[in-house]
């Protein structure tokens, strides 16, 4: 069954009203390949094999060699895969809104997705798609408070991967509040592309956006250090080899151009839960054109 016309007419209406928003900035709209050879080694994301290569899920490390190669402000809009995601806010290919800008951090990179989550989710008869306003500045609350809220312990002072995760799915996410929040400053072993906090290491500038319950966006402060961001890549590499999960390759292009990239700030949204929340649907079947 095909998804509603009117939810992939408003699709259509949210694609267009991205790439004016960045156009307008003087960002570049750039295309990187969907079928690469060295996959980000994360634990739990899982890319689809291609041959000998792997079909990504996120087209990060490409678009940071770009801004090591120069451009400065880009984007892209296009296909992502990852095995074993499927639901009503997961599906194994996906759409992925990402941009990069030198000479940025997180802060920055918060600052244009309030302007840009706010250009999308406007009433409809703005953009004609939303059915409610989301207006900046949007809330702030760091994974320490948030712990401790709704958990009962701080991951910052006492880090345990599992316990994390678990808390994360059972406990925060589901007390996340209505209307947009970034959820900030993650704790250092949560976010093994991003630069840590000059007056904490401890922790990452790293934010998580939600609206309405929703995880909608994943950004950094980009860690630059190409010594530190192969150590970590090593780490994560053993670590999914004992959780039995497929050993990537590394990115040797990449760690390359990190020597060249500038300090930035980039980010990763998810299109297709940001037109879920235009069109108020219940699940991304209904947003987009089904297998």
């Amino acid at each position: 069954m095909f998804a509603n016309p009117e939810n992939l007419k408003a699709r259509a209406t949210v694609l267009r009203t991205i790439r004016a928003f960045f156009d307008e900035r003087g960002f570049v709209e750039v295309e990187t390949p969907v079928r690469i050879p060295a996959p980000a080694p994360e634990p739990h994301i899982d890319c689809p094999a291609s041959g000998d290569w792997f079909l990504r899920a996120s087209p990060e490390l490409q678009m940071k060699k770009l801004l090591a190669a120069g451009l400065s402000r880009i984007y892209q809009i296009g296909p992502c895969f990852r095995e074993g995601e499927s639901g009503r806010r997961h599906s194994p290919e996906f759409t992925m809104l990402e941009w990069y800008r030198a000479e940025a951090d997180y802060s920055d990179i918060a600052a244009d997705m309030e302007a840009l989550v706010s250009e999308v989710l406007r009433p409809a008869g703005t953009t004609g798609v939303s059915p409610v306003a989301v207006a900046p500045p949007f809330a702030r609350l760091t994974v320490r408070e948030a712990y401790l809220r709704w958990a009962g312990w701080n991951p910052v002072a006492d880090w345990d991967q599992d316990r994390f995760d678990f808390d994360m799915a059972t406990k925060i996410e589901p007390n996340m509040p209505k209307g947009p929040i970034f959820l900030t400053d993650y704790p250092a072993p949560a976010a093994s592309l991003a630069r840590l906090k000059a007056d904490d290491p401890r922790v990452a500038e790293r934010w998580e956006l939600y609206v309405d319950g929703v995880e909608l966006a994943n950004a950094f402060t980009e860690l630059t250090d190409a010594a530190e961001q192969r150590r970590r890549f090593e780490a994560a590499r053993e670590w999914r080899r004992e959780l039995g999960e497929a050993d990537y390759p590394l990115d040797e292009e990449f760690l390359s151009a990190l020597e060249r990239m500038p300090p930035s700030g980039g980010v990763a949204l998810g299109v297709d839960r940001l037109v879920m929340l235009a069109c108020e649907a219940a699940s991304i079947g209904d947003v987009r054109v089904p297998h």
